[in-house]
């Protein structure tokens, strides 16, 4: 059974911060690239940062300089550590993870809102 479990979401004034991890379950987690996406109300879906095996990572140009994803491969876990939070990162973060053949596997989602 293939599990994504995210944690660490929450609310948060703008110009702080938060952590999100995920940990990853019923996959062979070391093949895989680990994402993690959000999905603000009312928008689509959007890839936020992104971390291959290697460890060579791609962000949105939106979060470039203040996120930050890292992977554990031994703990099956990544990461993403969002600094400088703005009221525009307000979404719900999903964790992802995906193999060559594009299968997709999605974590349940957690809420991050920057408000004051």
């Amino acid at each position: 059974q293939v599990q994504l479990v995210e944690s660490g979401g929450g609310l948060v004034q703008p110009g702080g911060f938060l952590q999100l991890s995920c940990v990853a379950s019923g996959i062979n987690f070391r093949f895989y690239i680990m994402a993690w996406y959000r999905q603000a109300p009312g928008k689509q879906r959007e890839l936020v940062a992104q971390i291959t095996s290697g460890g060579s990572t791609n962000y949105a140009d939106s979060v470039k300089g203040r996120f930050t994803i890292s992977r554990d491969n031994a703990k099956n876990t990544v990461c993403l550590q969002m600094n400088s939070l703005k009221p525009e990162d307000t979404a719900v973060y999903y964790c992802n993870a995906r193999n060559s053949v594009n299968f997709n596997a999605w974590g349940q989602g957690t809420q991050v809102t920057v408000s004051s």
